[in-house]
């Protein structure tokens, strides 16, 4: 088995809000994933005392607890690990804090768990789980609301979290069933690998790549030079006059699971 990871924020003098965690309990049955893109938070920090790091740093590391905590066969599903996470980190802080307030610190979730017979995974909002089929196929799971309202012309801040909208992880539970879920056969999965958005502009965002050139780029050489070369497209394009967006760099962060 092969895991490798690589994070680099936007901004090397601001804080990296993306989150990411690997996690191979002790009996080798098979390991756990966890990789979250926090939300750069408005000027008023989301009526929330605590940063974005601190969010992440709480979900993700309950997330991942709840994934590979419990005796199997008494592994919760998914969707429930995220609700119980999302409630644990609202727990936390919702004594100090507005956790009605519409923009209170949130994340994107990528979450994968495999064993001797199965990979599931979950995906909310805007990061990428590429999953590369026995044959060498790559197909991409992806949580495309974000996507479709921009491709419709819709203003994608005032959706968040709401119906007709998109959903991230903040401080409801409830939003753990709008994430896209599913499993695989151990068989037939080579391995896969996770991307905030961030890390996913090649392909996303500056149209250069596709995402079997992207698994290829990181089986080859790594997250690292992924990395990089999303930095240099980004570099070659400060004035955003060919891709438009909204933070000239960002935080990105990759990991790939060759099993």
């Amino acid at each position: 088995m092969r895991i490798e990871t690589a994070t680099e924020p936007g901004d090397p003098s601001a804080a990296n809000e993306d989150f990411v965690a690997v996690a191979l309990p002790a009996g080798g049955r098979g390991g756990a994933v966890v990789l979250l893109d926090g939300v750069t938070p408005p000027p008023d920090n989301g009526g929330c005392v605590h940063s974005v790091p601190w969010f992440t740093a709480r979900l993700g590391g309950a997330l991942l607890e709840l994934s590979v905590s419990a005796e199997r066969p008494g592994l919760p599903g998914l969707t429930s690990c995220l609700a119980g996470a999302i409630a644990r980190t609202a727990d936390a802080h919702r004594a100090t804090c507005d956790l009605s307030h519409r923009l209170t610190p949130q994340a994107t979730v990528v979450l994968a768990r495999w064993d001797a017979e199965r990979l599931e995974y979950l995906v909310l909002s805007d990061s990428v789980l590429l999953v590369e089929g026995a044959e060498g196929e790559v197909r991409p799971v992806l949580d495309d609301r974000i996507g479709r309202l921009r491709a419709a012309g819709r203003r994608v801040a005032p959706l968040r979290n709401t119906e007709g909208g998109f959903f991230t992880a903040a401080a409801d539970p409830d939003v753990a069933a709008r994430a896209v879920t599913g499993s695989l056969p151990r068989e037939s999965v080579r391995g896969f690998a996770a991307l905030t958005d961030g890390a996913a502009r090649a392909v996303e965002l500056f149209h250069a790549d596709d995402w079997p050139g992207t698994f290829a780029l990181l089986r080859k050489a790594g997250p690292e030079a992924l990395i990089a070369r999303v930095r240099a497209l980004e570099l070659a394009d400060l004035s955003g006059l060919r891709a438009p967006r909204g933070k000239r760099y960002d935080d990105a962060t990759a990991v790939l699971v060759e099993l």
